[in-house]
């Protein structure tokens, strides 16, 4: 009887992932919510920015005004708390949960990324706000942003998706008016097109590129989505269930 039991307490888990497949990021936005780990890891990364920055600023032989394009989730702002409900509520996003989140303007910011852009600021270096969040979201994260006094968070330099998740349109029209000292990011898609939407081999491109990365692309930790994970699925308009099911067989072994 024992033995039986033993073998049915240890399938728990896998039932109870089965029909929850949203617990898969469970221990993602657990480790962002409460490791040291994650805190030590933005403040190096924007402790890198703030020395890189500085280099930059000498070496600046431009005309234009400085400036640094910022992603604002999982860069600026802190959204696991919205993943976290997602979680408890057995999904792994809705688009009416995720504006109800953001219209709340209640996400915490990323450590250090307040002091670095205050930083910016203090050198005449402006931020521009490059997010992929929707014009409805918009009253409501310049709402969110300007509750902890980040700078440069106005009209002006608040730049949302209209009609496409592509920000290179927006990142070269920034470029125009202003010289780009930085950019800073929790997904490599905030830095170039190359990473993903070019159909390149995505590491290929980060070795390539290994020189930029904490002088001119500062990366954010983000465990708990991003288009890393689109290449881990097959197939269109798969389900939750079918998303973990490829996850798990994409998982290398021995």
């Amino acid at each position: 009887m024992k033995k039986y039991t033993l073998i049915i307490l240890s399938l728990i888990p896998f039932f109870v992932s089965a029909q929850n497949p949203a617990r898969d990021y469970t221990n993602a936005v657990l480790w962002q919510q409460t490791s040291g780990e994650y805190r030590a890891l933005c403040f190096q990364a924007y402790n890198f920015a703030r020395l890189s920055l500085k280099e930059a600023l000498w070496a600046d032989t431009s005309k234009k005004p400085n400036c640094i394009i910022v992603d604002i989730d999982e860069t600026v702002l802190d959204n696991s708390a919205f993943q976290g409900h997602e979680i408890k509520k057995g999904l792994s996003y809705t688009p009416e949960d995720w504006t109800e989140w953001t219209s709340l303007a209640k996400a915490d910011t990323v450590p250090g990324a307040l002091a670095f852009l205050k930083f910016a600021a203090s050198k005449n270096i402006e931020t521009f706000y490059v997010s992929n969040r929707d014009e409805k979201d918009y009253a409501a994260t310049l709402k969110n942003l300007q509750a902890f006094g980040f700078p440069y968070a106005d009209d002006g330099h608040l730049v949302v998706a209209k009609g496409t998740s592509n920000k290179e349109p927006r990142r070269q029209k920034i470029a125009e008016t202003h010289n780009i000292l930085m950019l800073c990011g929790d997904n490599l898609s905030d830095f170039s097109n190359v990473f993903y939407r070019e159909q390149k081999n995505t590491f290929e491109q980060v070795n390539e590129n290994q020189t930029l990365f904490g002088v001119k692309y500062i990366v954010l930790p983000n465990p708990m989505y991003g288009d890393w994970e689109k290449p881990l699925y097959q197939g269109e308009k798969l389900n939750d269930k079918e998303k973990a099911k490829q996850r798990l067989e994409r998982l290398k072994s021995y």
